[in-house]
């Protein structure tokens, strides 16, 4: 008997050590949501270890470091392949799609990281493997990440959860990653667009989280907004991908989505107030008693956000936003759903995807684009749509003590509004066949902003007299003051003159795959180029020539190809 006991009794050690070292296993390769019961968001060494446990189950994961943070953080990538790739020459020659996932740009919004989290460890162990031999898929799972550490019950208080707080919507500079694509003065957004640079990606994702109208969808979405953006491109996303999208969401997880909007007044879609902005400080734009007096707008055309930045490379995109009143597990649970059927849509689609591309690319190179928009305004679709208006309650964060906004699940009310979607350009301009300027000293922050966008830059190696067409500057308006800089907007007009050029003088061809963002970053009347954001002060006063000239005939000149980091 006595050894029978001793048996048993070793036998449950045994069961019970078992049991604990699998489920030490187990948890090793949980989120810090999920080992919280949702009530809290991962560090960014929980998003690090999480990572580094990830590569021990599987060999279809590398990791590289994208670039560093302003407070020294490596920014992780993960680089799904199968057969598994280290470099972007790989990826560009493997044939397929190329798909990056980013999360956490703004670190309050921290769904996508852990719903990215989720995924990767599917990619690697689980269901979504599969899909690997379709796609080339990359992750930037915690991009503010000095952000991220910044937690803190009082931030983002009316969000519904994670009750132990999240981290700060700026880096730790205090500025908004999501406003940097153009000026890219953060270490974040300058790694960020050299990744961009180096991988290509066909087709971004970023993942975000609503601050603004109570409406009845768990999750909405935006294609590129800006129209300079290839024509194919904006119809492939809103004809074909986000519908087949938004037609899987709810068949196969139950879950809402449309295009993303909040309620606004027809007196206020066009007034200097950005309705965008205001929500986004906090100050929340709800339907009125008399919902048909309302419309339902999206926000903004300019490249300074990263979904019309990527267009306007050319490039696939889709801006994700989980609704912020939605509880936090629901929210990372709908973001996993949205990404997972991106990826099947993708991987279905992959052919067409990469046909499509090419194609837009090509037409880019040999100067096919023509006329670009440098004014815009909104412009609703052609009928009123049925938009879901939600309804909220009030409920208590049991560890700050402060009040949430929670999502009454299925009550809604479907209200025909008009859809203020969609972006048209009001007066547009040719784009020329290049831009050239003196090399000033004045200039060369713009250089290196435009090699730092990837673009190719040439350097006149003799002296040529060359036809342009300057722009006489006849107005300068300035606008609002934002993060150290005041926006700048000319007005002038145009005037054919030869001169020359000396050697050394900047040549920028816009037959190139970039050509739209090119003639952004440049042209003088652009609202969100290098005017806009002051690089170019010192050029600009009434009466005088905006010191970048236009090409349109042929370029026959001797030049040599500029790189990163000459003098």
């Amino acid at each position: 008997m006595k050894m029978a006991f001793a048996v048993l009794c070793l036998l449950l050690l045994f069961i019970s050590g078992s049991t604990l070292m699998a489920k030490t296993q187990n948890d090793s390769l949980k989120s810090r949501a999920e080992l919280t019961n949702y009530e809290e968001t991962s560090r960014y060494e929980d998003v690090v270890r999480f990572i580094a446990e990830l590569q021990k189950r599987t060999d279809k994961l590398r990791v590289e470091s994208f670039g560093k943070s302003s407070e020294g953080r490596v920014l992780p990538l993960m680089i799904f392949a199968d057969p598994p790739i280290s470099q972007p020459r790989e990826a560009r020659t493997s044939g397929k799609p190329i798909v990056f996932i980013q999360a956490n740009i703004h670190a309050g919004e921290v769904d996508g990281k852990e719903a990215m989290l989720h995924l990767s460890r599917r990619l690697a162990t689980g269901d979504l493997k599969p899909l690997l031999a379709k796609l080339i898929i990359l992750v930037a799972p915690i991009y503010n990440a000095d952000g991220n550490e910044k937690i803190s019950v009082n931030n983002r208080t009316a969000q519904n959860g994670p009750i132990g707080g999240v981290g700060t919507r700026e880096n730790a500079e205090g500025q908004d990653l999501n406003r940097d694509y153009m000026k890219l003065e953060t270490p974040e957004a300058n790694a960020l667009v050299g990744l961009f640079n180096r991988w290509d990606p066909h087709l971004t994702v970023d993942l975000h989280t609503t601050n603004g109208s109570y409406h009845g969808y768990h999750l909405t979405y935006s294609p590129t907004l800006n129209p300079n953006a290839d024509a194919r491109l904006i119809a492939f996303e809103r004809n074909k991908m986000l519908p087949a999208i938004t037609r899987a969401m709810l068949k196969g997880h139950n879950f809402r989505t449309y295009y993303y909007g909040n309620f606004a007044t027809k007196e206020r879609m066009n007034t200097e107030i950005n309705t965008f902005e205001m929500q986004r400080a906090g100050t929340e734009a709800q339907p009125a008693a008399q919902p048909l007096t309302k419309v339902w707008r999206t926000f903004d055309h300019t490249p300074r956000f990263g979904n019309n930045y990527v267009g306007l490379r050319n490039r696939l995109t889709i801006l994700s936003e989980a609704y912020s009143y939605l509880d936090f597990k629901g929210r990372i649970a709908m973001t996993e759903a949205f990404v997972e059927e991106i990826f099947k849509y993708s991987a279905l689609h992959a052919d067409e995807i990469i046909a499509l591309i090419k194609r837009v690319d090509e037409d880019s190179v040999k100067g096919k684009l023509q006329l670009q928009g440098v004014a815009f305004e909104l412009k609703a679709l052609d009928k009123p749509v049925s938009i879901l208006v939600g309804e909220v309650e009030k409920v208590k964060n049991s560890k700050s003590g402060k009040m949430m906004t929670a999502m009454i699940e299925n009550k809604f009310t479907p209200t025909p509004m008009p859809d203020y979607g969609l972006f048209a350009a009001t007066k547009s301009l040719p784009l020329p066949r290049a831009y050239l300027f003196h090399n000033d000293d004045g200039m060369k922050t713009v250089i290196a902003k435009l090699l730092a966008h990837g673009i190719a830059v040439e350097e006149l190696t003799e002296q040529v007299n060359l036809e342009v067409e300057s722009f006489v500057i006849e107005q300068i308006k300035k606008g609002r003051a934002f993060r150290g800089h005041q926006s700048i907007t000319l007005k002038g007009s145009a005037k054919k003159e030869s001169f020359p050029f000396p050697a050394g003088s900047l040549l920028i061809r816009t037959t190139q795959t970039s050509a739209a963002l090119i003639f952004y970053l440049l042209e003088a009347e652009s609202d969100d180029g290098f005017v806009n954001w002051n690089f170019l002060d010192a050029y600009l006063e009434k009466g005088k020539t905006y010191p970048i000239h236009k090409l349109f005939g042929e370029i026959k000149v001797a030049s040599r190809i500029k790189t990163a980091g000459e003098k």
